[in-house]
């Protein structure tokens, strides 16, 4: 065999090779998690029946909940009932100790700076647009929407871009001032205002809408999130379980109850990139040991 065709063998094989490879590379997939902290701040804690002084979560409570998440390995977090910046850098330590290395946050709060969103990323973050003072009336009184909207885009890929919205509604705790299911409808429709905005912005926009709702399925604060099903501007809600088939993501222990509170809502062209295979309830018997409430995972495809 001659030079010239030894170097042309050597340029077909690297060609084939080159094209295999090509056909066969697996689409790159990212990993998000939304889960409620249960106050990973500062705050009056109740040990053995009485009032303690102001501490920060339990150190076992934080353990256990970092080695959760560590199992689960997110690329982007989005968490709610965080407390501080410093809380959240707490969080981010801990986290990177155990593998798991969010460089980039956005924080967000509402009237409530005690209680704040946070999302960590692994990717950066491209655009912040979180509202963090809208008001709603209920009769003569003004309220403000506690925990606000986080809103950031993370830069998955050079070419995959996804608007993140993180809320945590008014809980179901009854207050004198209102009617928390009153109040939560009023959230609930400035947060739909709020993804109607960025559709009349962007149709095409890959958005996913996640967090603490306090709210069941077949109520109306939650239909209005969704949308009309005719609408371009429709959130899908993902149908997530866990191994067991179960839905429920909250554990109210003292009534024995179980609930379905946290949700993630896909816009249209985001829906097509999430593997409804991969996306679940994360499922483990002492879950309560690090929070009440349970993760919720899914997988974005770059495709």
């Amino acid at each position: 065999m001659n030079t010239t065709d030894i170097l042309r063998r050597a340029i077909w094989s690297a060609f084939f090779a080159v094209s295999f490879s090509a056909f066969s590379e697996e689409p790159k997939e990212f990993i998000f998690c939304s889960y409620n902290l249960k106050n990973w701040l500062s705050m009056e804690r109740y040990l053995g029946g009485a009032a303690d002084a102001v501490a920060p979560k339990p150190i076992a409570e934080r353990e256990r909940l970092v080695e959760m998440l560590a199992e689960i390995h997110p690329d982007v977090l989005g968490v709610c009932e965080v407390g501080t910046a410093d809380d959240v850098a707490d969080l981010q330590n801990r986290l990177k100790s155990a593998g798991v290395d969010l460089l980039h946050v956005e924080r967000a709060h509402g009237g409530d700076s005690t209680r704040s969103l946070a999302l960590l990323s692994r990717f950066p973050i491209s655009a912040r647009k979180s509202q963090l003072d809208l008001k709603y009336q209920i009769g003569d009184q003004t309220f403000p929407m506690q925990r606000g909207i986080l809103d950031a885009t993370v830069d998955l890929s050079p070419t995959l871009h996804v608007r993140f919205l993180g809320v945590h509604l008014k809980s179901k705790r009854a207050i004198p001032e209102a009617d928390e299911a009153m109040m939560r409808r009023n959230e609930a429709h400035l947060l739909r205002a709020h993804i109607d905005s960025i559709f009349r912005q962007d149709i095409g926009v890959k958005m996913l809408c996640y967090g603490d709702f306090n709210e069941h399925r077949n109520e109306p604060a939650i239909g209005e999130i969704i949308g009309s099903r005719s609408s371009e501007a429709y959130m899908t809600d993902l149908p997530l379980h866990d191994a067991d088939g179960l839905v429920w993501t909250h554990f109210w222990d003292s009534a024995d109850v179980y609930s379905r509170l946290d949700f993630l809502f896909a816009s249209r062209n985001l829906r097509p990139l999430i593997d409804l295979r991969k996306a679940r309830i994360y499922m483990v018997r002492d879950f309560n040991k690090a929070s009440d409430h349970r993760p919720l995972v899914m997988t974005i495809s770059e495709k």
